[in-house]
C-alpha cells in the first residue's frame, strides 16, 4: 500500500522554527539607545529575530530587510531572513542569500549549508541540495538533526528518493539512530520498497525500546503488514506510557477505523477522541482531518465532515481519498454539482496514478495502487 505524505505549510513552518532553535542560537543583546543612531536598525533586527523564533516568519521579513546592511550582526540579519524565506516558500530568495553568505568563506558553515540544502529541496534542485547537505555534513557529521530536517524538507516536497539519500548519508555517521532508521523506513514505504521498510521499522523499535519512536515504528510496521489490531495495540501502549503526541494518536485513530468501527461502539468513540486530540495538537495535519471526516460521514454529520475534508483538501490536494469522501458528503448534502466536481478531480488523479504505474519499473508496478484508498503516513515524532 502506498502512503504518500503531504505536510502543510504550517507544519513546515513549525519544523523551520525548531530548526532555528536547534541550529541557530544567535543571541542578540539589547543595543538600543535613544542616543545611538543605529538604534532603530538594531531594534528592527531584534524584532525580526524574535518573530523568527516565534515562528512568525512572514511578519519577520520586513523587519529583517530593514535591518540588513545597517546592523553590527549582518550574519544574523541575513541568516534569519533566509530562514524566513525558506519557511514561506521563497526558496530562490533564500538560495541567493545563503550563497552570498557562503561566498565570503567565513560563513561557509554547517548551519548555512543545512538551510541551503532545504532551500534547494524546496526549489526542486535535488543535486544541488545533496551537495549542500554533504557540505553541511563535513562540519557536523554526527549531528542527527542535520539529516532529520533536510529529510523532512524532502518529505514536504514528496522527494522520497532524495530523502532516502539524505538519511542514508546520516546513517553512515549515526548507524544506531532510531529516528533516522524510522525516517528511512517511511521513505522506503513511500517508494513501495515495503520489505526493506519493514526491516528499518523493526530496527528503529529495537534501537530505542519503550520510546515514542519504538511504538510509532511498531504501529507503522503493523499497518503496512495489514495487522490493524496490532497497530492499534502498539499505539495504545505508547499512549499509556506517556507518549500521547499527535503522531501516535493519529495512528491509533486510523487503525481503529480500518478495523471497522461503527457509531455507538466504544472503539468508535476511542478513535474519534484520539483524532480530535491529534488535530488539537496539530491543526494542519491532513491525515487526522481525513480520518475525522470519515467518522463524521459515518455519523451522517455532513457539515462537520465537509469542513474536515475541505480543510484536508487545502493541505493535501493530491490525496485521492479526500475526493471520494467529499463526493459522498456533498451528494448526501444535496449538492450534486459539488459532488460531481469532486468525482472529476478524482478521475483526473486516478489517470495520473495510472500513468505512474505504466511508467514504473516492472518490479514496482504491482505495488502501486494496492488499495483504492490513499492514506497519509502520520507525522514524525
Amino acid at each position: 500500500m502506498r502512503w504518500p505524505n503531504f505536510i502543510s505549510t504550517a507544519c513546515r513552518c513549525a519544523r523551520i522554527a525548531r530548526w532555528a532553535i536547534f541550529f541557530y542560537g544567535v543571541s542578540l543583546s539589547a543595543q538600543n539607545s535613544l542616543n545611538d543612531p543605529q538604534a532603530s536598525f538594531e531594534s528592527e533586527l531584534q524584532t525580526g529575530t524574535t518573530l523568527t523564533r516565534q515562528g512568525s516568519f512572514r511578519d519577520a521579513i520586513p523587519h529583517l530587510l530593514a535591518a540588513r546592511g545597517h546592523v553590527t550582526n549582518e550574519y544574523a540579519a541575513s541568516f534569519n531572513l533566509a530562514l524566513c524565506y525558506v519557511a514561506t516558500d521563497q526558496f530562490k530568495n533564500a538560495i541567493t542569500l545563503l550563497n552570498a553568505l557562503r561566498s565570503d568563506g567565513v560563513h561557509d558553515n554547517g548551519d548555512v549549508n543545512n538551510l541551503l540544502a532545504q532551500a534547494y529541496v524546496g526549489d526542486g534542485q535535488s543535486q544541488e541540495a545533496f551537495t549542500a547537505l554533504q557540505a553541511a555534513s563535513s562540519h557536523m557529521a554526527n549531528n542527527e538533526k542535520l539529516y532529520v530536517f533536510v529529510a523532512d524538507a524532502c518529505n514536504d516536497r514528496k522527494n522520497y528518493e532524495l530523502g532516502l539519500k539524505t538519511v542514508d548519508l546520516g546513517l553512515r555517521y549515526l548507524p544506531d539512530s532510531p529516528r533516522l532508521h524510522y525516517q528511512r523506513a517511511m521513505f522506503l514505504a513511500s517508494l513501495d520498497r515495503l520489505d526493506m521498510a519493514q526491516s528499518d521499522f523493526a530496527l528503529a523499535a529495537k534501537l530505542a525500546p519503550d520510546s515514542e519512536i519504538a511504538f510509532l515504528a511498531s504501529a507503522q510496521k503493523s499497518l503496512f503488514d495489514g495487522d490493524v489490531s496490532a497497530a492499534a495495540q502498539a499505539a495504545r501502549e505508547g499512549i499509556k506510557k506517556g507518549f500521547g503526541g499527535d503522531a501516535l494518536l493519529s495512528v491509533l485513530g486510523e487503525a481503529l477505523i480500518r478495523e471497522g468501527v461503527s457509531p455507538g461502539e466504544p472503539a468508535f468513540a476511542e478513535a474519534k477522541a484520539a483524532l480530535e486530540k491529534s488535530v488539537a495538537m496539530r491543526p494542519n495535519y491532513a491525515g487526522s482531518l481525513i480520518a475525522l471526516g470519515k467518522l463524521s460521514l459515518m455519523e451522517n454529520h455532513l457539515d462537520q465532515a465537509i469542513r474536515y475534508l475541505e480543510h484536508a483538501r487545502q493541505l493535501a490536494p493530491g490525496n485521492r481519498s479526500i475526493y471520494s469522501h467529499l463526493a459522498t458528503a456533498y451528494r448526501r448534502y444535496g449538492d450534486t454539482k459539488m459532488a460531481q466536481g469532486m468525482l472529476l478531480v478524482l478521475s483526473q488523479l486516478n489517470r495520473e496514478e495510472a500513468e505512474k504505474i505504466g511508467s514504473a519499473p516492472g518490479d514496482r508496478k504491482a505495488s502501486y495502487g494496492a488499495s483504492g484508498t490513499e492514506l497519509e503516513a502520520p507525522p514524525r515524532p
